[in-house]
Order: C-alpha cells, then sequence, then structure tokens
C-alpha cells in the first residue's frame, strides 16, 4: 500500500503554520521517516501594535497578520524542504497543512483578501484577525449572554462560554466597527481553508475548525433570530458568509493547481488534504487516539485535545465535535491561551542582565539556566503562586479579560523562583482542566505531549507530578507538521483511514515520565492555593483584573 508498484518510497509534505512562522516537512509514507525539513518566519510576524502597511497604532487586545506570508512559506520552506531532504520530488503524492485557530480574514467571492484589494490596505478590519486577537471581548460578552438568555442549546457544546478568540465574536467586532468591509467581504474564512483553497482552488470549510471556532453543530449554525438578537446587521451572518460544502479529515479537497506546483517545486494535480487545525491534526502523530489520552501540545499557548466515546458537557471547554479530531470519536479540546508566550515575557521584561551572562558562560539558553538554578530548590521553597493568566485565560473560566499575577513575592524573591512559580502556573492550570473533564465524565488517564516546551525535562517531570499522571511524549519535534504530513497520505490514498495512518507513521515515547508520589504531594499544597485565587479572581469574587483592563483600555483609546 504504502510503495510503487516499481518499489520506490513515497513521499508527503505536512506544512504547519504557527503565530511567527511555517515550517513545512518532508515524511516517507510507508513508516513516518522524517527526511527534510524548513522554517519560514513571516515577514511582518504578528501585528499587535502597528499596521505595518500604515505605522498606524492598532488598539489594545488587537492581533493581526498578512495574508500573504502564508503564501510565502508554500513558496519558500515547502521548496527548501524538498531540499534539504534530497528526495526526487516526482515521488510527492500529496500535502496538507494546519493552522492555528481561530484565524479567520474575510474575502472576496474569488478567495482575495480584503487587505490586497484596493483602498482597504489601511484598514485594520481587512487583515487577518489571528487567534489570540482579544479586542472582541466584549462582543463574545454579549454572544454569551444573548445565548444563555435565549437557551440556545449548542451552548453547552462549548462549556457554556463562546471565546472572543473564536469566529462568531471577530465577525461580530467586524460588522460593528467596520461595517463596509463586512458589507464588502463575500466570505469569511479560516486561515486554515484560505491556504488550502490556494493549494488546490477549492474552498471548503474543514470540519474541526468549523466545529470548534465556528459554532457548527448537528449539520447547523447559530439561527437567523439568534443573530439578529445579537445585532440587526449580523442577521444572516452564517448563510451569507460561512455557508459553505464541510470537508472531513484527511479527505482530498483538490488536486495541486499549477500556480501551486510553480510555488513549492510540486507536481501538479497531487492531492491536498481538507485543512485541519494545528492541535487536533497532531494527535495520531503522538498516538494519542484512544479514550483516555489527553494530548496537550504545548507552545506560545497549549491546547489539549482528547477523543471520547460519548458526549459530554465540560464545563469551559473549547468544545466537542462529532468527528472532531478522528471519525468514530467525540473529540473534546481545551487550552490555555499563555504558556510559553508567558515564559518568554518573564525573560524579556523580569529577568537581569546578569542572569543573560551568566547563561552565556555557562553555554546554555536563559530559559535553561534558570530552569536550572529554579530546580535547585525544593517544591514550595520559592514561597510563591501565580496565575498563568496574562493572555487570558482559555479553559476553564473562557475569560481573556483576566490577567496574571504572582503572590508572595519579597524583597528576597530572585529571578528563577518567579519563572519557576510561572512553570508552576501552567501546570496548575492544565490540572484545573483535567480535574474538570474528570469531574464531567471524562477521565484522563495519559497525558501526551507535543511542542518545543517537552524539550524542558524539568518541566515535564512537574507536569507529571502535577497532574499525579504518566507522562508520554511524542517521538518527533514536528508534531502538527507530522500530523499534517499523516492526513496528506490518507487524502492520497495510501492509507483507508487516518488511524491506520497514525499507526504506520506516528511516533511516541509511552511513560515518558512517571510522577513522584513525594513531589505530589508538595504541589498538591501549592494548587490548593493555586484553586482559592483561581476562583477568588476568575469566578466574579474579585473582578479587578477586568476593572484595570477596561481602564486600560479607555487611556489608550
Amino acid at each position: 500500500m504504502s510503495e510503487q508498484p516499481d518499489g520506490s518510497d513515497r513521499y508527503v509534505i505536512g506544512v504547519d503554520y504557527g503565530t511567527l512562522s511555517g515550517r513545512a516537512l518532508v515524511v516517507r509514507v510507508s513508516d513516518g521517516a522524517e527526511l527534510g525539513t524548513a522554517v519560514h518566519e513571516y515577514e511582518h510576524a504578528v501585528m499587535d501594535t502597528t499596521l505595518a502597511a500604515t505605522g498606524a497604532a492598532l488598539p489594545p487586545e488587537w492581533a493581526l497578520q498578512d495574508p500573504n506570508d502564508y503564501r510565502e512559506v508554500l513558496r519558500r520552506a515547502v521548496p527548501e524542504a524538498i531540499k534539504n531532504s534530497g528526495i526526487d520530488p516526482s515521488l510527492v503524492i500529496g500535502i496538507a497543512t494546519d493552522f492555528t485557530a481561530s484565524t479567520p480574514l474575510p474575502v472576496l467571492a474569488d478567495g482575495t483578501p480584503l487587505c490586497e484589494v484596493d483602498g482597504f490596505r489601511d484598514r485594520p478590519h481587512a487583515y487577518v484577525k489571528l487567534w489570540k486577537h482579544h479586542a472582541g471581548q466584549g462582543q463574545a460578552d454579549r454572544i454569551n449572554a444573548v445565548a444563555r438568555e435565549r437557551g440556545e442549546s449548542w451552548l453547552p457544546r462549548y462549556g457554556g462560554f463562546i471565546s472572543s478568540e473564536w469566529e462568531y465574536a471577530k465577525a461580530l467586532q467586524l460588522v460593528e466597527e467596520d461595517p463596509e468591509i463586512f458589507a464588502r467581504m463575500d466570505l469569511w474564512v479560516e486561515a486554515a481553508d484560505w491556504i488550502i483553497w490556494q493549494l488546490c482552488g477549492e474552498y471548503l470549510r474543514n470540519a474541526c475548525t468549523a466545529g470548534y471556532k465556528g459554532i457548527l453543530q448537528d449539520g447547523a449554525y447559530p439561527s437567523e433570530e439568534f443573530e439578529a438578537a445579537l445585532n440587526p446587521a449580523f442577521k444572516g451572518f452564517a448563510a451569507t458568509k460561512l455557508a459553505h460544502r464541510i470537508g472531513q479529515l484527511g479527505e482530498r479537497a483538490g488536486g495541486l493547481t499549477a500556480e501551486a506546483a510553480a510555488w513549492t517545486g510540486l507536481p501538479e494535480g497531487i492531492a491536498v488534504a481538507v485543512g485541519n487545525v494545528d492541535a487536533h491534526v497532531t494527535a495520531p502523530a503522538a498516538k494519542a487516539v484512544e479514550p483516555g489520552q489527553m494530548l496537550a501540545i504545548m507552545g506560545t499557548s497549549t491546547c489539549h485535545v482528547m477523543n471520547g466515546t460519548s458526549l459530554a458537557e465540560v464545563p469551559g471547554m473549547c468544545g466537542v465535535v462529532d468527528g472532531g479530531i478522528m471519525e468514530g470519536f467525540f473529540g473534546y479540546e481545551a487550552g490555555q491561551s499563555g504558556v510559553g508566550d508567558i515564559f518568554a515575557w518573564y525573560v524579556a521584561n523580569q529577568v537581569p542582565g546578569r542572569y543573560f551572562d551568566e547563561a552565556k558562560a555557562a553555554g546554555k539558553s536563559i530559559h535553561q539556566y534558570l530552569t536550572d538554578l529554579a530546580f535547585e530548590e525544593p517544591v514550595g521553597a520559592h514561597g510563591l503562586v501565580a496565575l498563568d493568566w496574562h493572555n487570558g485565560n482559555r479553559s476553564v473560566l473562557v475569560d481573556t479579560a483576566l490577567s496574571g499575577i504572582i503572590v508572595g513575592q519579597t524583597l528576597a524573591t530572585r529571578a528563577e523562583q518567579g519563572y519557576r512559580a510561572l512553570l508552576e502556573a501552567t501546570a496548575f492550570g492544565t490540572r484545573t482542566i483535567v480535574e474538570t473533564f474528570k469531574a464531567s465524565g471524562v477521565p484522563v488517564t495519559e497525558f501526551v505531549v507535543a511542542g518545543g516546551l517537552l524539550k524542558n525535562k524539568a518541566l515535564m517531570q512537574m507536569y507529571s507530578d502535577v497532574l499525579r499522571l504518566p507522562l508520554s511524549t511524542i517521538a518527533s519535534d514536528q508534531g502538527p507538521a507530522l500530523g499534517s504530513a499523516i492526513h496528506a497520505a490518507v487524502a492520497a490514498g495510501a492509507y483507508a483511514s487516518v488511524a491506520e495512518a497514525g499507526n504506520a507513521m506516528g511516533r511516541v515515547e509511552r511513560g515518558a515520565y512517571q510522577p513522584n508520589e513525594e513531589a505530589a504531594k508538595a504541589y498538591d499544597a501549592l494548587f490548593a492555593e493555586y484553586t482559592l485565587l483561581h476562583d477568588y479572581f476568575g469566578r466574579g469574587a474579585n473582578d479587578v483584573m477586568k476593572r484595570l483592563k477596561a481602564r486600560r483600555r479607555e487611556v489608550l483609546a
């Protein structure tokens, strides 16, 4: 099944679109061997302070991108990965991509982004709204309030909350702040689907993003009556701007166009798989597809996904979608809006210069140096507990208006101690998610990690201790790209299903970390303190975080 009639190997390409760059990976179909990779950094990165085209200042909580940066990944990273692999490109049989989500953009009927239309280059709402664009929190609050008032049946499928990171809140912000752009756009398209459109000339919405981020449940979007209750100008949004054919995961979306073949150096007509989300696509690559196996893709943020055999309502989850990860299961999603981003912020803004000098002298990265210093002390010796909300809370509170805090600092607190408190806070945030799933009848029995942060061994051991669970690790540095390659192999017909392809091409180290009972007991005590702070600031007892953010918006407006 995985070899040509002449015995030669076949290959697929997986392309992972992240927050700051896109990565292409060449993978052998027969066994998942990774043969070549390349990364292209987005020229415009994340526009969160100014609009690149004009230099105009952006309001707080905005996060935009330029869609042409995504095309450049195809033009640059894919050919370079093929070159680095040394394979004959004529033996590539398919390509697939994954994307951050929800990352939507307004386009014309032919797929042209509105930011590329004359007269709209200087309009922020004409650009891609990155997943961490949180400026629509007010719209998200209204969506949730109206849905609760109307008793909308789909709201429990999202843990009782729709996030400002998702399609509807971003679109409602668009219609209310720039109605001309809203009226001019023909479609509100996820970047995950737009890039597939660029590759094969066919537009279809992938089942994963539509279900988790677009409020598509049981084959239907929210009603026009609900849309009108939000804003009369929003009535008909789903019917006119969203509705399109839904493509299933692993399905062939179309064949590579001549234009895209010229960009990539790949054969025209090869299979292009239906788009997918970076977290969900990774599950088969990490062999984390059985019920009870929670996969965490840990990078700038963390997304938690897992399959279940039955439908349950988990408070604060990002969603549950039938077939959202793999056919035959209900796919659950939760997440944390800031993890690696928090560590990076702390290092960039809170660590004295001498630490950088010492790290360089020791031949270590600043993150590794701080980690090594931090874990010289026993659990709790720093006297600190932190909340991991510097980029808001995705699960289980679903509130981007929350913010971070470190409690217990004194004049004796050292930089590495604050760093460790933040590492621990992210683990406590994950435990909150795991315990919420368990209480809702969806128990987690194994924790599987993919993403860049798994390289921090002390962090991984801490997660195992905090969660009191065995922790497995994907045996690949390119989990999402490998997952995309697996879906490309299915779309090309090399395997009958994603499950079969994942079994052959995925890789994982089972039980790489086991919980230490002594450390676990000490972390239990800190987690109890975390939970007190979590509920005090996050469940309405004290709204100071929200008041301070509102004041900041007023001052900067």
